[in-house]
């Protein structure tokens, strides 16, 4: 039984599916990441608001530690966490249309693999 080969536009939605694939999930690593380095700045941020205004922080700067203002730091991280809660949505609306994008292009190429 010899096989015929599938048509060039089949051949184009086949690599189409697998590139959204691929996109899909390195949207939903990126989201993950986000959102653990939200995690973590959330508890930076509440052990900050534990302690007192006198209390002595420290901020990593690439490999170094340097002394700094608890009240500027939270600001600072207030701020990330913000940018980041900003991320996670923009991520989120792209993973939604990757996602239903992919669902759309399966049931095509599935459609088309079954009619001769």
């Amino acid at each position: 039984m010899s096989e015929t080969p599938l048509p060039p536009q089949l051949q184009e939605q086949l690599v189409q599916l697998q590139q959204l694939q691929q996109t899909y999930q390195a949207v939903m690593s990126q989201r993950q990441q986000v959102e653990h380095e939200r995690q973590e700045t959330d508890k930076a941020l509440s052990e900050l608001e534990k302690m007192s205004d006198e209390a002595i922080v420290y901020k990593s700067i690439g490999a170094i530690l340097a002394k700094s203002n608890r009240r500027k730091l939270i600001e600072e991280l207030t701020e990330r966490k913000d940018l980041l809660d900003m991320r996670i949505k923009v991520l989120t609306r792209q993973q939604s249309r990757t996602e239903e994008r992919l669902k759309e292009l399966q049931q095509t190429v599935q459609q088309r693999l079954r009619t001769p």
